[in-house]
């Protein structure tokens, strides 16, 4: 009996070597199936992003991460008040700038870090939009708020002390362009240091990567990304449908000439 015991927890403990021997073997390969995953959701779905400038304090901190909804626009239109993540790649110089990585190793640690929103994208941008197309934005009115198609915006988000801007701008934004703007207006380098630029300092919809949604670390920041209040307003809806049935109201104003010109011509002959 004694052997048959022996042999028994001789047995046991070779099954318990050849687990940790089997689990260190698919150690690598779960941490590259892990990887692969992680970049799928992060290409299609859903991507961290590193907040690495002032420009929209204080609804984002400096070094606060967020998550940017890819899909969000596959099944609704951009609106006024999303914040949302946007390549500036040949278009908008850095607001921030970064060493090159001083070797490929290196280069690579950096591309995974951006990937997961460890470390912040150069060519990135996280600002709120203000104007859609066909929108006509402007500053400012006589009390030195922003207009948005002639409707006032009490904008309570702003940075405490900024003023709405400190320049005055009229922008129309043209189809498939968005103006956008920071929180921190005093600081932000958004659409309004742009009006020079090809698009008036409007940028284009394809370049939206996604909408920032939450706040994800720190933890004691954590919380949700809504659209102020102000963008849901009745009278700026109501300008946003009169501005996009200008089209048809201008056709039926050049027909009516026309038709009135037609009957009194037919009732000559």
């Amino acid at each position: 009996m004694d052997v048959v015991a022996e042999d028994t927890q001789k047995s046991a403990e070779d099954g318990k070597a050849k687990k940790k021997g089997s689990f260190w073997k698919e150690l690598p390969v779960l941490v590259v199936v892990a990887l692969v995953l992680a970049l799928i959701i992060k290409t299609f779905v859903i991507q961290a992003f590193y907040i690495p400038s002032e420009s929209m304090e204080n609804t984002l901190l400096t070094n606060d991460r967020v998550l940017v909804n890819k899909l969000v626009y596959r099944v609704r239109d951009i609106e006024r008040g999303d914040v949302v993540v946007f390549s500036g790649v040949d278009s908008w110089d850095p607001e921030i700038d970064l060493e090159e990585p001083p070797n490929p190793v290196a280069g690579f640690f950096r591309w995974v870090g951006t990937a997961f929103g460890v470390v912040p994208g150069e060519k990135d941008y996280i600002k709120r939009v203000i104007g859609v197309a066909g929108d006509t934005v402007k500053c400012c009115d006589a009390q030195g708020r922003v207009t948005v198609n002639g409707v006032a915006l009490d904008e309570s988000y702003l940075y405490p002390g900024d003023v709405p801007s400190q320049s005055f701008f009229e922008a129309k934004v043209n189809p498939g362009r968005l103006w956008v703007m920071g929180d921190h207006r005093l600081v932000s380098l958004d659409s309004r240091s742009h009006l020079g630029d090809p698009g008036g300092g409007t940028i284009p919809v394809d370049k939206v990567i996604g909408r920032a949604f939450v706040i994800v670390w720190p933890f004691s920041r954590a919380t949700t990304l809504p659209i102020p209040d102000i963008f849901g307003q009745p009278a700026l809806k109501a300008a946003a449908a009169v501005g996009g049935a200008a089209p048809l109201l201008a056709g039926f104003a050049g027909a009516v000439p026309l038709v009135l010109w037609r009957r009194r011509w037919l009732s000559r002959r």
